[in-house]
């Protein structure tokens, strides 16, 4: 079995340690994802991993003739080949396989059958064949068509030249070539930063068949929860393991999230007491030895910290002022970019509170509506009519830049939040990833997606109840994403959007428009039922001699969920007043603890203090559990109940 080895490996930049004595395993098995906050080191440790970075200390490790193909972010450009002859390029392994082989059988051809290497060769020749077949050397062409194609090229772009493909599709041709190499190991470092939502679903079930081992980092939590079946977190160097999808970390350490704060908390509190004592007795020539014991303790202390991106943080719209119930009519609107129409005859209503999401393949004019919308295309056929009082903030990473400015990125806040946001600028800063001093750079250093991310900002804090949002997640990662849908979800006004983010999607949405090569198409739900209603039309289009007999069958099974349905809510609803009785027990303990501690027999007594404190302890704990425990099966119960 092919593997890749790393033990106890260490890199350094200036006096921080980025990885401290490392150890993993990665096998054709292997369905990982690599966690971590910004800044954590997830791109060195790729590299590391992949062979391009040579670590301070440590070995590497792998199997004999292993192939190991790694993707990186973004900066991949190709210019002088066409697309189909770049994308033969990932074949070059099996190229050099190939003449190997034709030279094998020239031998073979001049040998008799007692020949004593006859056997070797034989099992070379077998050997080398197997290869070309496993790595789809013999149907290339078709193998070629058909990644590149899913990736959301199309036939006719196979013969274009790669520099003429703008720089997200130039990443496209990359992630293609890693993926037509077929690889031992694939290491995927963001990759589906440049695809649309059809491109990801292509994505995903093409490594839900890779039989090589997968290490992904990806700020897409659906993607990441259907590729991978483990995940390794990087902290403060070091590197944790946790079983089971993105979803599943996420819920254990959110439960030991728990358990840290309550010791970061407390150990808070004595840091603070001990400096206290430091500043009180300082120059008490008396306490000088104390003084100096304390200050050691301190230099000693291993502090707990918060991982960055484990940290919860809120954000909430300023109230939207008030607009009529309905917010926004489009009649009859139509675009063309010469012969190509993109909208044809568009005639849409969205109400007040309405989360509308557009959806459809590149070209369908998710965009283009959105400007229209926006009022910042007028060339166009039909009306766009707005309720009364409405009020619009646009967002598109294309209208974004602050080339010209020298403000530092938190004057440029302090000068349009509201006052009551005032006091909570940094925190709202350190969610959209602008942290320690980099709420100090001036505008016009930023690069483009830091500029994205202070747009989005600077968007929420002004009151509006018309949102058009066009991509508003990307150059976000996961902890970003969750502060921002959040307070989407709590936002009382009209949002209409375009994301290609299915998690934030799902979350968010409820209402579908579907813009195509046919007439647009409104769906009346949630984004799974807008999937619901399109599978269920593909398979009556399939099968239309099926239909009735289907709808038959989806009664039957209708009713034995719905019943399936009421016998988790009745279960988990026993659940949750079982947890709330749990939980006036265990406030009830908690008064008697402190009351006892509160007795004057007790607190004289330092052992007994002791024992009490410890026992109170343990009940904050197990208080703080439970709730959590209540509030997951009460989410539960509010969305089996919807």
């Amino acid at each position: 079995m092919s593997f890749i080895q790393l033990n106890k490996i260490s890199i350094s930049f200036g006096d921080r340690d980025i990885l401290k004595n490392i150890n993993l395993n990665l096998s054709a098995e292997s369905r990982v994802a690599l966690a971590g906050g910004n800044g954590s080191g997830k791109t060195t440790f790729m590299k590391v991993i992949g062979g391009i970075t040579t670590p301070d200390s440590g070995s590497l490790s792998n199997s004999p003739e292993i192939r190991v193909s790694y993707l990186p972010q973004s900066g991949l450009l190709f210019r002088e080949r066409t697309l189909a002859d770049e994308a033969d390029q990932a074949f070059n392994y099996f190229h050099d396989e190939a003449e190997r082989l034709q030279s094998l059988e020239h031998k073979l051809s001049l040998l008799n059958e007692n020949d004593q290497n006859l056997p070797s060769l034989l099992d070379e020749h077998h050997q080398l064949h197997e290869k070309l077949i496993s790595g789809s050397y013999y149907n290339r062409e078709e193998m070629i068509a058909h990644v590149l194609t899913g990736l959301g090229f199309s036939h006719t772009d196979l013969t274009r030249r790669c520099d003429e493909f703008s720089g997200g599709w130039q990443m496209r041709i990359a992630l293609g070539k890693v993926l037509l190499e077929n690889p031992d190991i694939l290491l995927l470092d963001e990759p589906t930063n440049y695809l649309d939502i059809e491109a990801r679903n292509w994505l995903e079930l093409f490594l839900q068949k890779f039989k090589g081992g997968l290490l992904i980092v990806s700020h897409d939590r659906y993607f990441l929860d259907v590729t991978v079946n483990e995940v390794v977190e990087l902290f403060n160097g070091g590197l944790k393991r946790f079983k089971g999808n993105y979803s599943s970390y996420e819920k254990t350490r959110n439960a030991e999230m728990i358990v840290l704060i309550e010791q970061f908390n407390r150990q808070q509190e004595e840091i603070a007491k001990t400096e206290e004592f430091i500043n009180r007795f300082r120059y008490n020539a008396s306490k000088a030895s104390m003084v100096q014991s304390r200050i050691k303790a301190l230099e000693k202390l291993e502090r707990i910290e918060i991982p960055e991106n484990m940290k919860k943080m809120n954000l909430s719209f300023p109230a939207p002022p008030h607009s009529g119930k309905q917010v926004l009519s489009l009649k009859d609107i139509s675009k063309a970019y010469g012969e190509n129409r993109v909208i044809s005859g568009l005639d849409y209503e969205i109400g007040r509170g309405e989360r509308v999401v557009i959806t459809g393949k590149n070209g369908a004019g998710k965009t283009t509506l959105l400007k229209i919308i926006a009022g910042l295309d007028n060339n166009f056929t039909g009306d766009v009519n707005y309720g009364t009082g409405v009020k619009i903030a646009y967002f598109s990473q294309e209208q974004i830049s602050f080339t010209s400015s020298k403000k530092t990125i938190i004057e440029e806040v302090e000068e349009i939040a509201p006052t009551p946001l005032i006091p909570r600028l940094r925190a709202l800063l350190g969610a959209f990833l602008f942290r320690n001093d980099d709420i100090y750079k001036p505008l016009n250093v930023l690069s483009g997606g830091e500029m994205s991310r202070l747009a989005l900002l600077k968007l929420l804090l002004f009151p509006v109840n018309l949102l058009i949002l066009d991509e508003p997640t990307n150059h976000l990662d996961i902890h970003s994403k969750d502060v921002l849908l959040d307070a989407l979800r709590g936002y009382s006004g009209t949002l209409i959007f375009v994301s290609h983010d299915r998690y934030f999607i799902e979350n968010l949405a409820t209402r579908v428009l579907e813009l195509g090569e046919h007439r647009p198409k409104d769906f009346k739900g949630d984004y799974n039922y807008y999937l619901w209603k399109i599978s269920e039309s593909q398979f009556s289009q399939q099968q239309p001699e099926k239909a009735g007999e289907k709808i038959l069958s989806k009664g039957k099974e209708d009713h034995k969920a719905t019943k399936q349905l009421k016998n988790l809510v009745s279960k988990l609803k026993k659940e949750s007043d079982s947890l709330l009785e749990k939980l006036d027990r265990l406030e009830l303990l908690q008064k008697s603890i402190e009351n006892k501690m509160a007795d004057p027999i007790n607190y004289s007594d330092g052992e007994k203090i002791k024992t009490l404190k410890k026992e109170l302890d343990t009940n904050k704990l197990n208080q703080a559990k439970t709730g959590t425990k209540w509030e997951e099966i009460e989410m539960e119960l509010d969305g089996l109940e919807n």
